[in-house]
C-alpha cells in the first residue's frame, strides 16, 4: 500500500512537470519575469539615488570614497569581453525581434508574449550594455554592479533551461532544429563568458605594496583569460620550460596574491578576530573561522560540483531512449539519434568542465586553508608559555604542520561529496523511478542500507585514525629526541637502545594501521559490491511486483547503478576523511588554545618617567603555576640605568629564571616588571640559526661596517675569521654543529652587542671559553663597547664580580643577598661560601706555580721534547669537523637537498613491488583485480542479452534463473574484490613497514658527518609525510594504477564488440593521450619533488624558532621571523599549485578526448543501418562508455600519480643506503670482558681529517696517556682538545696513525665494544624526555640504591628526593625543566654509574658554581682515583693538580709533561695560560679578605 501511494503521488508530479514542460508559451514568460525583475531593480536604485540627491549627497559621498579604486589599476581582458558578450546578446535577440516581425513562427501561439519577450530582452541588454561601458569609462568601480552580475547570472541559466526545452521537445516530439535554437545556443556561450566578468581592474603595485608583500613573482594564474582557466592553457608557457630541462625553484612562478600566505594568515586572523567579537569568547572555534575563510570559495566549487553531478546523469536518463532508437531505428529519423548523441556529448563536456573547475577550485581552497593554518601554527609556537611548550613537544608540533594540515585540506577536498551525495542519490532515484516505477524504491531502499553500514565502520576507524595519530605523535616525538641527540647517543653506546626503543614505538603505529587498512579492505567490499547488491534488490523487487524488465530499462538502471557507485565509493572515503580532519582539527585546536606567554607581564616605561632600566616589585614567578612552592618569590629589583649587576648561587637556585622574569618568559604570578628601554638576551645554552656568522650577528639590523668591526673586535672573534677563506660569511651548521662551544657562545654575545640595545641581559656568557679569551670578553665587551648599558650578568666565575656595581646571590628562588663585592664579604651569610671555594681552587694555582718556579734549577738540561716545543701562535680553529669543509665548499656547509632528476627510475619501482616477499603478492592482487572484472562484465552482459529488447518480446530464459545467475556473477566479483582489497592492504603495509626499517636503522648507523651537515627537518620529513605516504597511500595508488588499465580494457573490449570501427578512432586518441602524458610528466614530477622538497626548510626554520622563541621575543623580531616563515610556505605553494594545476590540464584534456571517443561511437552506432547490431548489446557499450572519459583520464592520472606519489619512496630510498659507520661489533676482534684494565691510550702519529680532499686537523699526535693517571688537555678555544675526543670515541676515523688502548688497537674493534668501555661527560649536557631513572640508567643495568648513591654523589640526591614521583619524576624533552647545571651533574652520575677504566671530562662543570665544581672535583678524584681520567676544561684549577697537561695548538702538541715541569719554564705555553688566569683574578687577590 505505502508503495502504490508513493508511486501514485510521483506519478502525478511527473504528469504535472511534463505539463509544464509542453506550455507552448514557457520560455517566452521566463524571459518577461527575468526582463520585468530587471526593471524593477534598476527602478528602485533610481529612487535610492534621487533619495540620496536630496540629502545633501552625504551617502553618495560616502559611497564614492568607498568605490573609487586607486589610481595605478590597470583593465584587465574580462571587461572587453563583457561588452562583446553583452553586444552579441542585444543582437541575438533584435534579430530574433526583426524575424518575428517578418512572420517567422514560433512554438507559442499567441504573438504578444512572443513579441514582448523579444522587446523586453532588446531593451534590458541595451540598458546593460549602456550601463556597463558607461561604468568602464567613468573608471570609478573595481567591480561591475550586483544588479548586472545577477542579470548576467539569470540569464546563462535561463538559457540553459532554453536550450534543455529544445532539446527536450525535439527528441519527444520528433521536431526539428529552428533558427531560434541555434539563437538559444549562441545566447549561451555569451552568457556563460559574461559569468567572467567581475574583476574590471587588475593592480598595479606600486613601491609600497611591493614592499608589503615582499618579492612578487609574474603569476600565470592572475593575468589568465576566461578560456585559459576553462582549458588550463595559462600552464602551457611553464610546460615549454619542462620539456626543455628540468625545473628549478626560481623558474616556477609565484601564487596568486590571494593564494600567498601573507594575504591568508591576515585573512585568517581577521576571521578569529570577527569570531571572538561575535561570540564573545577568549578562544574562538577554529572551526567557525575556518568557515569564514573559505566560504566564498567554497560556494563557487559547490556550484561547479552539482553541475557536475547534474551532468554525469544525463547519460543514464538517455539511455533507454537510444536503445528504443536503435531497436525502432526504421520508423523514426537519424536526426532524433544524432540529438540524442548531442545531448550525450554536451552533458559530458559540461561535466567535464564542471567536475575540472570544482575539483582545481577545491585544491585551490585546500592551499589557502593550509597555508593560513601553517602560518598560525607557527605564529603560536613563538608565543607558547614554558607549560605549554613541554605539553607538545618538537616531534608533535611537526606532525601537526605535516599530517594534520594535510588531512584537514583532505577534508576540504572532500567536503563537496557532501552536498553532491543527495543530487546523484535523488536523480538516480528520479531515472531509476520514470524506468521501473515503483520498483526504484528497492534501490533507494538497497542504497540507504548500505550507506547505514557506514555508521560503525566511521565510528571505528575514527579510533583507529586517533590511535595512528597519539603513536605517530609519539614515534615522531622520540625520533626528533634521537636525531637531536645523536652525538650522545654514539658516545654512550646507546644505539641499540634508542633503535629499539623507535621500532617497538613503530610496531604501535603499524598495529593501529593495519587495523584501520583491514578496515578499509571490509569497506571496500561493501561498497564495491555495492552495485551488484542495489541491482539485485532492485531486480528482484521488479520482478515481485511484477514490472517487466526490458533491456534498455535494465541497462538504463545497470548505468545508473554504475553512477550511484561513485558516491557510494566515496562515501567511506568521506566518512573516513571526516574522521580523519575531525581529529586532526581538534587536535590543532587544541594547539593554537594553549596557554601563551603572559603579554602583561611586563610594563614598558619611557626613559624619561624613570631613572631605572628595570623595576621588580613583589615579583612572584613560576615556570609551573599549579605548583604550590613558586620558582622565585619576594623579588625586589631595582637597577638604574648604565649599571653592571652580577648574578651569581649555586645550581638550581633560581639564577636563569630570574633573567627570564625580566623578559617575560617565565609566568608571573604577581608583583610589577618594569622595564625601560630595548633589550638583548644571551641565553646560557646558545642558540645559532642556521645561515652564516655574519647573518647570525646582524640578526635582521642593516649592515653597518663601522659598527659591525668594532662588535667582532669587542667578542674576540678577528681571529675565528681569519681561519675560513669566506671569513664571516661562512655558513654555519643546524644548532651551530660546525662551531666549537666557545665560538658558538661569542656569536650569539656579538649579535646582542650589535643590537646596540638599552638592556643586555647576559646568562653565564663565560663559561664556555678560556681564560684567556673570557678576560678579552669581560674587559672589552662588557667594560668596554658595552660600559655605558644595563648590564645583568649571571656568572659562576667569581673572578667577575668585583667589577660589578651590584651582584645579587640567588639561593631558594630568592634573593638572599644584594650589595657590592665588598660589602657582601662583610655579611657573612653565604656569599663567602661561593668566593672561598674560588679562593681556594686559586690558592691551589697559585701554590703549585710558585712551587714549581722554586724548584726550578738550572741544570735542566734535559727537559721532555714535547714540553721544550715552543708554542707557536695560535688562532682560534674550529674544533668541528667542518669548519675546513666550509672553506673547500665555498661556505656551503648544508647542501641543498639531494634530488633526482628525470623519470623515476625502474628500480624504484622494482624496489618497491619486490621488497616484500620478492613480490609474490602482486600477481594475486592482478589475478583478484582481472576477475572481478570479468565477473562484472559477464553478469552485465548476461542482463543485457538475456533480458527482451521490449515489453512484449519474450525473455530467453525465465526471469527468476536470470536473476539467479546474475546473483551468482555479482556475488563472485563481490568475493575477487574483498581479495584484492586484503592483499593491497597487506602487500602496501608490509612494503612500508620494511622500507621504514630499513631507513631507521641506515640513518641511527650513519657517521656523525651526515648529522652534521643534513637539518633534522630533512629527516623528519622523509619520517613523516613521506612515510604516511607509504603507510596509507601508496599502495592504493600504485594498484588504482593497474586497476584503471583493467577496467579501461574490460570497457573497450565491450564496446568493441558492437562496432569494431571504434579502434579506428580510439587507437589515435589513445596515442594522443600517451603524448599528452609523457608531455605532462617532466613538469609535473619536478613540480612533485620540488613541493617535497620545500616542505622540509619550513620544519626546520619551524624547529629552529621553537627553541629558540625566548630569543625572538627577547630581541622583538616576531615579525621577521613570521615573514621568512610565510616566505618559506609560498616556496612550497608555488610548486606545489602548479602541480595541481597541471594534473587538470592533463585531466581536462583527457577527458575531451574520451568524449570525442564516446560521441564518434555513438554517432557510429545511430550511422550503422539497422540490423546490424544488437541493439540490447549496444546499449550495454553504451553503458559502458557513459564512464570511458572518466576512465580513460583515470589511467592516465593515476599512473601520473602513483609517479608522483613514487618519489616519496624514491625519497626513503635515498636514506636507506645512506654510508655506514664501521660495525658495532667484530666478532672476530671482541677485546676481552674486563677490557680496559689500566687505561693506558697510545695515539702512534695520529692524524685526523673529515673528507679525502679536505687538511688534516690533528697532525702527528704521538704521545702516550699513562693508566690510572689523570691527565689535562688544554689549548686555546678551537685548538682541536674535543676532535681529539671524538677521535678517541671514534665519531671521526683516523686518517693515518693508531690509537692504541691497553695494547688493542680501537680501529679494529667494534664501535660498541669501544664506546660502551669508556665514559664521557659532555661539553653540551644532554637529557631526554622521560624520567630521572630512565635518563641515568637507560638501559636498566643499575639497582635503585646504585642510582640513589649517584644522585648523591653529583649532589643531586636531595633535590630528587624532594620531588612527589622521587626517580620517577619528569624530565621534559631536552631536561628544560632543568636547569644547565644540573643536566650536567646527571651526565656526571651517568659516569658514577658506568665506572669505566677511562673517563673523559670535556668542559664538564662548565655550568656550575665555584663550590660545586670543587665538590664535584673531589668526587671524581675520589671515585675515579684509580681510574684513567682525561679532562678538558678552561678553568685552570681543575688541570692544575693533573699527574700530566697536554696542551695542544693548531692541532699539534705543543707541550706535554707534568704541571711542575710546564710551570718551571716561564715562556710555557701552559705557563701563560696559568698567568692569564691569575692576572684576571688580581683585583680579586688583592682584597685582604680573601686570605682569611
Amino acid at each position: 500500500m505505502p508503495y502504490s501511494f508513493i508511486a501514485s503521488c510521483l506519478q502525478l508530479l511527473n504528469q504535472t512537470a511534463h505539463r509544464q514542460l509542453s506550455s507552448q508559451c514557457l520560455r517566452e514568460e521566463i524571459s518577461i519575469i527575468l526582463s520585468l525583475g530587471f526593471f524593477g531593480f534598476l527602478i528602485v536604485i533610481f529612487v535610492r539615488k534621487i533619495v540620496f540627491f536630496l540629502c545633501k549627497h552625504r551617502i553618495k559621498i560616502a559611497e564614492k570614497d568607498t568605490q573609487v579604486h586607486p589610481t595605478n589599476m590597470g583593465f584587465n581582458l574580462c571587461c572587453k569581453a563583457s561588452i562583446l558578450c553583452s553586444l552579441l546578446l542585444m543582437g541575438t535577440h533584435l534579430t530574433s525581434l526583426l524575424m518575428l516581425v517578418n512572420g517567422s513562427a514560433t512554438q507559442c501561439q499567441s504573438t504578444i508574449p512572443v513579441l514582448l519577450a523579444e522587446m523586453t530582452q532588446v531593451i534590458s541588454w541595451a540598458i546593460s550594455t549602456i550601463a556597463a561601458c558607461k561604468i568602464i569609462l567613468t573608471v570609478n568601480h573595481l567591480r561591475f554592479p550586483c544588479i548586472l552580475r545577477i542579470w548576467w547570472l539569470c540569464n546563462f541559466f535561463a538559457s540553459a533551461i532554453y536550450i534543455a526545452l529544445d532539446a527536450h521537445f525535439v527528441i519527444r516530439c520528433h521536431g526539428k532544429l529552428r533558427v531560434q535554437d541555434y539563437a538559444d545556443s549562441l545566447s549561451l556561450l555569451a552568457s556563460a563568458g559574461l559569468l567572467r566578468g567581475n574583476n574590471l581592474t587588475a593592480p598595479l603595485l606600486n613601491e609600497e605594496t611591493k614592499e608589503h608583500l615582499g618579492r612578487i613573482r609574474d603569476t600565470l594564474y592572475g593575468k589568465a583569460t576566461l578560456l585559459q582557466l576553462v582549458t588550463f592553457s595559462w600552464l602551457n608557457p611553464l610546460f615549454v620550460i619542462g620539456n626543455k630541462k628540468p625545473l628549478e625553484q626560481d623558474e616556477i612562478p609565484d601564487v596568486d596574491i590571494k593564494d600567498s600566505a601573507g594575504t591568508l594568515s591576515h585573512s585568517f586572523n581577521e576571521s578569529l578576530k570577527y569570531v571572538k567579537e561575535r561570540d564573545g569568547s577568549n578562544n574562538p572555534s577554529i572551526y567557525k573561522a575556518i568557515f569564514i575563510l573559505i566560504r566564498k570559495k567554497a560556494a563557487i566549487n559547490a556550484l561547479f560540483a552539482v553541475i557536475s553531478a547534474v551532468a554525469s546523469y544525463v547519460g543514464p536518463y538517455l539511455i533507454n531512449d537510444f536503445v528504443e532508437f536503435l531497436s525502432d531505428k526504421k520508423n523514426q529519423s537519424l536526426q532524433k539519434g544524432y540529438l540524442i548523441a548531442l545531448g550525450f556529448l554536451t552533458a559530458k563536456v559540461v561535466e567535464t568542465i564542471a567536475q575540472r573547475q570544482w575539483i582545481f577550485g577545491a585544491r585551490q581552497l585546500g592551499l589557502r586553508l593550509r597555508a593560513a593554518l601553517i602560518s598560525h601554527i607557527y605564529q603560536k609556537g613563538l608565543l607558547l608559555s614554558s607549560q605549554s611548550r613541554q605539553s607538545h613537544t618538537s616531534g608533535e608540533i611537526i606532525n601537526y604542520m605535516s599530517v594534520d594540515i594535510q588531512r584537514i585540506t583532505d577534508f576540504i577536498w572532500y567536503s563537496n561529496i557532501i552536498w553532491m551525495l543527495p543530487i546523484q542519490i535523488s536523480l538516480a532515484l528520479y531515472i531509476l523511478h520514470t524506468n521501473l516505477g515503483v520498483g526504484s524504491f528497492a534501490g533507494l531502499a538497497a542504497t540507504l542500507t548500505v550507506m547505514a553500514c557506514n555508521i560503525p565502520l566511521t565510528r571505528l576507524q575514527k579510533r583507529y585514525q586517533s590511535k595512528i595519530m597519539e603513536s605517530k605523535d609519539a614515534r615522531m616525538k622520540a625520533t626528533s629526541e634521537v636525531l637531536r641527540n645523536m652525538k650522545t647517543i654514539k658516545l654512550q653506546a646507546w644505539d641499540n637502545q634508542f633503535l629499539q626503543k623507535l621500532d617497538d614505538l613503530r610496531n604501535i603505529e603499524y598495529n593501529w594501521i593495519w587495523k584501520s587498512l583491514r578496515l578499509g579492505a571490509i569497506g571496500a567490499f561493501i561498497f564495491w559490491g555495492s552495485p551488484a547488491f542495489i541491482s539485485v534488490m532492485t531486480f528482484g523487487a521488479c520482478l515481485l511486483m511484477g514490472i517487466p524488465l526490458t533491456a534498455g530499462r535494465v541497462l538504463s538502471a545497470l548505468a545508473t547503478f554504475r553512477m550511484l557507485q561513485d558516491p557510494i565509493f566515496n562515501l567511506p572515503d568521506l566518512l573516513n576523511v571526516i574522521a580523519q580532519g575531525k581529529v586532526s582539527a581538534d587536535r590543532v585546536a587544541q594547539y593554537l588554545q594553549e596557554e601563551e606567554v603572559q603579554s602583561n607581564a611586563i610594563e614598558f616605561v619611557p626613559k624619561d618617567e624613570t631613572i631605572y632600566a628595570i623595576d621588580i616589585e613583589e615579583g612572584k614567578f613560576s615556570w609551573d603555576p599549579k605548583s604550590r612552592s613558586p620558582t622565585l618569590d619576594g623579588i625586589q629589583l631595582q637597577v638604574k640605568r648604565g649599571m653592571k649587576v652580577a648574578v651569581c648561587g649555586t645550581v638550581g637556585s633560581g639564577k636563569s629564571s630570574l633573567l627570564s622574569g625580566i623578559i617575560g618568559e617565565i609566568q608571573k604570578l604577581s608583583g610589577t616588571v618594569k622595564i625601560s628601554g630595548s633589550k638583548a638576551y644571551v641565553p646560557q645554552s646558545p642558540w645559532i640559526l642556521t645561515g652564516n656568522i655574519r647573518e647570525n650577528i646582524l640578526f635582521g639590523n642593516p649592515y653597518d661596517s663601522a659598527k659591525y668591526e668594532r662588535t667582532i673586535k669587542a667578542c674576540a672573534l678577528e681571529k675565528d675569521f681569519e681561519l675560513f677563506s669566506c671569513g664571516d660569511c661562512t655558513e654555519i651548521g643546524e644548532r651551530g654543529i660546525n662551531m666549537s662551544g666557545g665560538q658558538k657562545q661569542r656569536i650569539q654575545i656579538a649579535r646582542a652587542v650589535y643590537h646596540d640595545a638599552d638592556i643586555y641581559l647576559l646568562d653565564d656568557p663565560f663559561s664556555a671559553v678560556d681564560a684567556h679569551t673570557g678576560t678579552q670578553l669581560f674587559q672589552d665587551c662588557l667594560m668596554g663597547v658595552l660600559k655605558d648599558k644595563t648590564i645583568l650578568y649571571v656568572t659562576h666565575q667569581v673572578e667577575f664580580l668585583p667589577a660589578a656595581d651590584l651582584i645579587l646571590v640567588m639561593q631558594n628562588g630568592r634573593i638572599a643577598q644584594a650589595g657590592s663585592f665588598k660589602e657582601l664579604l662583610e655579611q657573612k651569610i653565604g656569599f663567602e661560601v661561593l668566593v672561598g671555594a674560588h679562593n681556594q681552587a686559586l690558592d691551589s694555582i697559585l701554590t703549585f706555580e710558585s712551587s714549581s718556579r722554586t724548584s726550578q734549577t738550572d741544570d735542566d738540561s734535559n727537559p721532555n721534547p714535547a714540553s721544550n716545543a715552543e708554542p707557536k701562535h695560535t688562532t682560534h680553529d674550529s674544533e668541528n669537523p667542518l669548519s675546513h669543509e666550509i672553506t673547500e665548499k665555498t661556505t656551503r656547509l648544508i647542501q641543498d637537498e639531494e634530488r633526482e632528476k628525470g623519470s623515476i627510475g625502474k628500480e624504484v619501482y622494482w624496489s618497491y613491488l619486490t621488497i616484500v616477499k620478492g613480490g609474490v603478492l602482486v600477481p594475486l592482487i592482478i589475478l583478484a583485480q582481472s576477475s572481478f572484472q570479468v565477473l562484472q562484465i559477464a553478469s552485465n552482459y548476461w542482463m543485457a542479452w538475456a533480458c527482451p529488447a521490449t515489453s512484449d518480446a519474450e525473455p530467453i530464459a525465465g526471469m527468476n534463473f536470470i536473476l539467479i545467475v546474475y546473483i551468482l556473477l555479482s556475488v563472485a566479483s563481490s568475493i575477487c574484490v574483498l581479495a584484492r582489497a586484503m592483499l593491497v592492504a597487506t602487500a602496501g603495509l608490509l612494503t612500508s613497514q620494511k622500507l621504514f626499517i630499513n631507513m631507521l636503522h641506515s640513518v641511527l648507523r650513519a657517521p656523525m658527518a651526515f648529522f652534521d651537515s643534513t637539518p633534522t627537518g630533512r629527516i623528519l620529513n622523509r619520517a613523516s609525510s613521506d612515510q604516511s605516504v607509504l603507510d596509507l597511500e601508496m599502495a592504493h595508488r600504485l594498484g588504482w594504477a593497474a586497476f584503471s588499465i583493467i577496467q579501461l580494457l574490460g570497457t573497450i573490449t565491450v564496446m568493441s564488440q558492437v562496432a569494431w570501427e571504434v579502434f579506428v578512432i580510439f587507437i589515435p586518441v589513445t596515442a594522443i593521450c600517451i603524448w599528452y602524458k609523457n608531455y605532462y610528466i617532466p613538469t609535473a614530477r619536478e613540480l612533485a619533488r620540488i613541493a617535497e622538497i620545500q616542505k622540509a626548510p619550513i620544519l626546520h626554520h619551524f624547529a629552529e624558532s621553537l627553541s629558540g622563541a625566548a630569543t625572538i621575543r627577547a630581541f622583538d623580531q616576531k615579525h621577521r621571523f613570521i615573514n621568512a616563515n610565510l616566505e618559506l610556505v609560498d616556496n612550497h605553494s608555488r610548486p606545489w599549485f602548479h602541480n595541481v594545476s597541471a594534473m587538470e590540464w592533463l585531466s581536462f584534456r583527457l577527458n575531451q578526448l574520451s568524449n570525442f571517443v564516446f560521441a564518434f561511437s555513438l554517432v557510429l552506432l545511430v550511422y550503422l543501418p539497422d540490423g546490424i547490431i544488437n541493439p540490447r548489446i549496444a546499449g550495454l557499450a553504451v553503458t559502458y562508455g557513459i564512464n570511458l572519459n572518466v576512465l580513460q583520464a583515470s589511467v592516465i592520472w593515476s599512473i601520473c600519480n602513483a609517479e608522483n606519489k613514487m618519489i616519496s619512496v624514491e625519497r626513503i630510498l635515498q636514506y636507506s643506503k645512506l654510508t655506514s659507520e664501521a660495525p658495532l661489533v667484530i666478532e672476530q676482534f671482541r677485546p676481552p670482558t674486563n677490557w680496559p684494565t689500566t687505561g693506558t691510550i697510545c695515539f702512534n702519529n695520529l692524524q685526523i681529517r673529515y673528507a679525502e680532499h679536505l687538511p688534516y686537523v690533528l697532525k702527528n699526535i704521538s704521545c702516550i696517556l699513562p693508566g690510572r693517571k689523570k691527565i689535562g688537555v688544554v689549548g686555546r678555544t678551537g685548538s682541536g682538545k674535543s676532535t681529539l675526543i671524538q677521535a678517541l670515541f671514534r665519531i671521526v676515523e683516523p686518517a693515518h696513525g693508531s690509537i692504541v688502548i691497553d695494547a688493542v688497537d680501537i680501529c679494529k674493534i667494534g664501535l660498541h665494544d669501544l664506546r660502551s668501555r669508556l665514559s664521557i661527560i659532555p661539553q653540551d649536557p644532554t637529557m631526554f624526555d622521560g624520567t630521572v631513572r630512565g635518563n641515568l640508567d637507560p638501559l636498566q643495568q643499575y639497582s635503585d640504591h646504585q642510582i640513589w648513591e649517584a644522585l648523591d654523589k653529583c649532589q643531586l640526591g636531595d633535590l630528587v628526593r624532594a620531588k612527589a614521583g622521587k626517580l620517577e619524576s619528569t624530565v621534559a624533552e631536552n631536561g628544560e625543566n632543568w636547569s644547565v647545571g644540573q643536566r650536567q651533574l646527571f651526565c656526571l652520575g651517568r659516569a658514577l654509574l658506568k665506572r669505566s677504566s677511562i673517563l673523559v671530562l670535556d668542559e664538564a662543570t662548565a655550568s656550575v658554581d665555584s663550590a660545586t665544581d670543587g665538590a664535584i672535583q673531589k668526587i671524581i678524584n675520589r671515585e675515579f682515583k684509580d681510574r684513567t681520567i682525561v679532562t678538558i676544561a678552561h678553568r685552570i684549577h681543575t688541570v692544575i693538580d693533573s699527574d700530566l697537561v697536554l696542551v695542544l695548538s693548531e692541532g699539534r702538541i705543543a707541550e706535554y709533561d707534568t704541571p711542575s715541569k710546564l710551570l718551571e719554564r716561564e715562556d710555557s705555553f701552559f705557563s701563560r695560560l696559568v698567568r692569564e688566569y691569575s692576572r684576571r683574578s688580581q683585583s680579586f687577590n688583592s682584597l685582604p679578605e680573601l686570605r682569611c
